[in-house]
């Protein structure tokens, strides 16, 4: 059994940063991609960012290229978004996940989640 725990959302005004953290229990951390996906009230899940086994490769939905960074720390079992010049259409419930197969920026492709972290941002 997988556990994903995030922390660090909050509130926050426009233009601030935030960086969200996302420790995984187990022993295979290093062997998956590793995702965020966010939650505005009233919308569906959409993907924000995904990042391959070692880092090398990472991935953006278009509304946070150049703002927002996924990294990872395998020995830590950690994964991390830093959230830069945050927008008020930014606040949303974040979670992070583990990719089982297919698609990076669907959430079926997502076999265990985080059970989220609130980002609000205000104007």
């Amino acid at each position: 059994q997988v556990q994903l725990v995030e922390s660090g959302g909050g509130l926050v005004q426009a233009g601030d940063s935030l960086r969200l953290s996302c420790a995984a229990s187990g022993r295979t951390f290093s062997s998956y991609v590793m995702g965020w996906f966010r939650q505005a009230p009233g919308k569906e899940r959409e993907f924000v960012a995904a990042i391959s086994l070692r880092g090398s490769n990472t991935y953006y939905t278009d509304s946070v290229k150049g703002r927002f960074t996924i990294s990872r720390d395998n020995a830590k079992n950690t994964v991390y978004l830093q959230m830069n010049s945050l927008k008020p259409e930014d606040t949303a419930v974040y979670y992070c996940a583990r990719h089982y197969a297919r698609s990076y920026y669907l959430p079926t492709s997502y076999d265990y989640w985080g059970q989220g972290t609130q980002v609000t941002v205000s104007s």
